[in-house]
């Protein structure tokens, strides 16, 4: 079988990650970069021996478009892609509004192609070790779970593009969405109930706390970026069941239950492609799983356009309520 041709549109920080991810997969070949800064796009095809344009329109024939723009280009490009015949791998939020995320979706399915949006965190083994001990039932019911995940201000972006909430959409839809997003794949579907508050700042929402009801399982979810420069990128958890507890803040994924604490083993994979991540591996699942579906003719069920679009109008309607509040409190 021959390997599976890709070409990586966008040669930011999360197209460096990707690249790395590329020359660690078997059966995948990255030919080609696009990017509008050669030097950048060069530095990235390099280790591959790939070729590399300014535009998509002088990509070559590949079988996938991987892509890694910012989140307003990403319905024009995956679209694009999708009407040349070639699947498309795109970074998350899907979109920036649900217009554009029903475009992807129509394009797609017209195309008879995969689309796959990267919500990495439903493949980073911390979190999928998570998944696994709620729906297995081994530490009892789910009570409640807290997700938090802040940073600095990302100052990494191209042309500082995150700092445009018209492009980016704020924290809440660029770095909390991670949260929402597992929040929802975890529990299977949509709140039946949400509440959310915050900050509101130049740059978008910033902060953003939420809670969520999922029939008796409350879930509570906390993003943040307006932290002072040099405060360092924090994710984590704490899940609370009838018979223990799974606990990862500041140190390894740890299990508690009566008998004592367990540390479960995880796979690291040491990143370099900058930003504030050091591990490649919620990465590396996530593109291993859509190029092995794609393979082996699979359904890619784990994260489908349609969880995506959800997770989106979800993340939407948080910074609608974070907005509505603060005008409200003005």
């Amino acid at each position: 079988m021959q390997n599976i041709k890709v070409a990586l549109v966008g040669a930011g920080f999360m197209g460096r990650m990707h690249g790395e991810v590329y020359g660690a997969l078997e059966g995948v070949d990255l030919v080609h970069v696009v990017d509008k800064d050669p030097a950048r796009a060069q530095e990235v095809a390099a280790p591959h021996g790939a070729s590399v344009s300014a535009s998509l329109d002088d990509m070559p024939d590949v079988d996938v478009v991987d892509v890694c723009l910012p989140t307003d280009l990403h319905a024009d490009f995956a679209v694009r892609a999708l009407e040349a015949g070639r699947h498309v791998l795109c970074e998350k939020p899907m979109a920036i509004s649900l217009p554009e995320a029903d475009r992807m979706i129509e394009a797609a399915e017209r195309a008879g192609k995969r689309l796959m949006i990267g919500h990495c965190i439903r493949f980073w083994p911390e979190y999928v070790e998570l998944t696994r001990l709620v729906r297995s039932g081994e530490l009892g019911r789910l009570l409640s779970l807290s997700l938090t995940r802040y940073s600095q201000f990302p100052t990494w972006g191209s042309d500082n593009w995150l700092a445009d909430e018209c492009r980016a959409g704020g924290a809440a839809l660029d770095l909390h969405i991670h949260d929402t997003d597992y929040a929802l794949h975890l529990m299977g579907g949509a709140p039946d109930t949400i509440a959310s508050a915050g900050n509101v700042d130049a740059r978008g929402v910033s902060h953003v706390s939420t809670t969520m009801t999922f029939g008796d399982v409350v879930v509570h979810t906390e993003g943040s970026w307006n932290l002072p420069p040099g405060t360092p990128f924090k994710m984590a958890f704490r899940a609370t069941f009838e018979r223990g507890a799974a606990i990862m803040d500041g140190g390894p994924l740890t299990v508690y239950t009566e008998d004592g604490a367990r540390i479960p083993e995880m796979p690291k994979m040491a990143a370099s492609a900058g930003g504030n991540i050091a591990d490649l591996g919620g990465y590396y699942y996530e593109l291993r799983y859509f190029y092995e579906a794609l393979r082996d003719g699979a359904p890619t069920d784990r994260c489908t356009p349609e969880s995506a679009r959800l997770t989106l109008k979800t993340a939407l309607e948080e910074i609608a309520a974070v907005k509505t509040a603060r005008a409200v409190a003005a």
